[in-house]
């Protein structure tokens, strides 16, 4: 399903700049319209079409990539959070620590997180959850601020294409003569191609940033609320010092300090 609705957006993102600048065919002698393809236009661009071309594959992946990172159903799921509530209302926070690190959720890396410091009471509890919310949120933002990237680039490599193409132009102009101005006159639509392009590209870029940063921020907002109702008034008391992850410890007592000494 997911490869389905890459693949159709993908199809949709490449061939909307085709069907609105077909309509650009050139006139023919008596009054007859060329229509232009899409692979028409796209070599008409030149060289930096290859580049706006990645950058249009980009963006579209990145919006439904994230757009499916941020939904309820991927941040917090109701079966995580059901199980999560149920180990948690009979005490069980050994086997709650164990059921999340078997979730791949957001929502199970935070309270396992939380969970694995609870020994050390409220404070390290809580600093361990936001802790790894901030992971979780910078870790997508990072994602989002690619289309922010992409709306920045790829006019700027449109227009570098424009740039390149009018300098053939106008080197063309100054060999040979105005000669014919309709046939200049279409050279350098044809190079405009190129701006046309890369704008077509940054616009749905910059928008996909915006809206999907509004949607984490929601989302985010969600997922902390959700785990700090988990730990709300927790047995801190009852929990000191008590290992709930039951993890590996690697820091041993240094080497240098006899056995008797530890003791």
């Amino acid at each position: 399903m997911k490869n389905t609705i890459q693949k159709a957006a993908i199809a949709i993102l490449l061939l909307y700049p085709s069907i609105a600048m077909a309509s650009a065919g050139a006139a023919a002698k008596g009054g007859s319209v060329t229509e232009k393809t899409f692979i028409d236009v796209y070599h008409e661009g030149g060289w930096c079409m290859h580049f706006i071309l990645a950058f249009s594959v980009a963006t579209v992946w990145l919006v439904i990539d994230i757009w499916i990172r941020t939904n309820a159903k991927k941040m917090t799921p109701e079966a995580d959070v059901h199980s999560a509530q149920q180990l948690f209302l009979v005490g069980d926070y050994v086997g709650a620590y164990a059921a999340m690190k078997l979730a791949v959720s957001p929502f199970a890396q935070v309270v396992r997180a939380s969970l694995g410091s609870v020994g050390y009471g409220k404070d390290a509890t809580e600093e361990a959850l936001h802790d790894e919310i901030d992971k979780i949120n910078t870790t997508i933002q990072t994602r989002i601020n690619y289309l922010s990237v992409i709306g920045v680039c790829t006019p700027m490599v449109g227009l570098l294409g424009t740039v390149s193409g009018m300098k053939g132009a106008f080197g063309s102009l100054g060999t040979s003569g105005i000669g014919d101005p309709a046939a200049l006159a279409g050279h350098i639509g044809e190079v405009l191609v190129a701006t046309a392009s890369g704008l077509f590209v940054a616009i749905p870029a910059f928008m996909g940033f915006y809206f999907l940063r509004n949607k984490l921020q929601s989302a985010v907002h969600e997922l902390q609320n959700k785990a700090e109702h988990l730990f709300r008034h927790a047995p801190y008391e009852y929990l000191k010092d008590v290992d709930v992850g039951q993890e590996v410890t690697f820091a041993a007592i240094p080497n240098w300090v006899s056995s008797e000494e530890a003791l």
